[in-house]
C-alpha cells in the first residue's frame, strides 16, 4: 500500500479554486464530500479576514446549486456547498481510490493525501491531468501493515527477536536465544523467522512503485 501527497494546482472551473485564487489569503478546507450524479456536496471550513466578500462570491460562482452557512464566528465559517464539477471527488471516484479529509487549499492549490495500491494513484495522476490540473508530487512512501498477514505465533517470535535484539547491528542476542526465551526449537524459530521476513520482504516489493507517479520508464537505446 503506497501513500502519496499531491499539490494539485486547480484549473479554472471548479469554485474552490476560482474562489481561492480570487482570496490568495484565505484557507479552504473540505472536511468531507461526496460526489453524485451531477452536482456533489461538501463540508467546507473557511478561515479569512474578509469572510463577507467570500461567501458571496461562492454563493454567485456558476457551479453553485446551493450554500448553507452551518456556523459562523469571527474569521471562520463552516458551510455545506453542492456544486457542479466536483473535480477533484471526480477523479478520485473515476480512479477507484480514496481522498484523505480534510483536504486543504490556498490560493488556488490543494493538498491531497490518498492512500492505495501505486496504480490507481498513477490513474488518480492521469485522471487530474485529463481535466487540465497540474500537480506535483510532494512525496510517495509505503505503508505497510504486514502484522494483518502474521500469524500470531509469527508475531510472538518477530517481537521476542526485535525486542532482544536478533536484528540489531551488530546483534546482541543469537537465534539461540531468541528460540530460548519462546521455548522453541531452533531450528522452528529459524523457520518462523524466514516465514516473517520472506511475507514482509514481498508485501514491500509488491506495492513499491516500480514506475513512480509523475515518470515514465526510460526508453532502451541500442549500445
Amino acid at each position: 500500500m503506497a501513500q502519496a501527497r499531491l499539490n494539485v494546482d486547480l484549473p479554472d472551473g471548479p469554485w474552490v479554486g476560482e474562489v481561492s485564487r480570487e482570496f490568495p489569503e484565505a484557507r479552504i478546507q473540505v472536511l468531507s464530500a461526496t460526489p453524485g450524479d451531477g452536482a456533489g456536496f461538501a463540508l467546507v471550513k473557511i478561515s479569512a479576514d474578509d469572510m463577507d466578500d467570500i461567501l458571496d462570491a461562492i454563493e454567485v460562482h456558476d457551479t453553485i446549486e446551493e450554500v448553507s452557512v452551518m456556523a459562523l464566528s469571527d474569521g471562520v465559517a463552516t458551510v455545506h456547498v453542492e456544486a457542479h464539477a466536483p473535480l477533484l471527488m471526480a477523479a478520485a471516484r473515476q480512479a477507484g481510490i480514496p481522498i484523505e479529509m480534510p483536504v486543504e487549499i490556498e490560493n488556488g492549490v490543494a493538498r491531497i493525501d490518498i492512500t492505495g495500491a501505486h496504480d490507481r494513484i498513477a490513474d488518480f495522476g492521469e485522471m487530474l491531468r485529463a481535466v487540465g490540473a497540474e500537480f506535483d508530487v510532494e512525496y510517495v512512501q509505503q505503508r505497510l501493515n504486514p502484522g494483518e498477514s502474521l500469524t500470531e505465533r509469527q508475531r510472538e517470535v518477530l517481537f521476542e527477536a526485535v525486542d532482544r535484539g536478533y536484528y540489531d547491528v551488530p546483534r546482541t542476542c543469537t537465534l539461540t536465544e531468541v528460540a530460548e526465551h519462546v521455548g522453541i526449537a531452533k531450528s522452528t524459530c529459524s523457520e518462523v523467522l524466514q516465514r516473517v521476513e520472506r511475507t514482509i520482504v514481498r508485501e514491500f516489493v509488491d506495492d513499491l512503485p516500480r514506475n513512480p507517479i509523475g515518470f515514465e520508464p526510460d526508453e532502451k537505446t541500442d549500445s
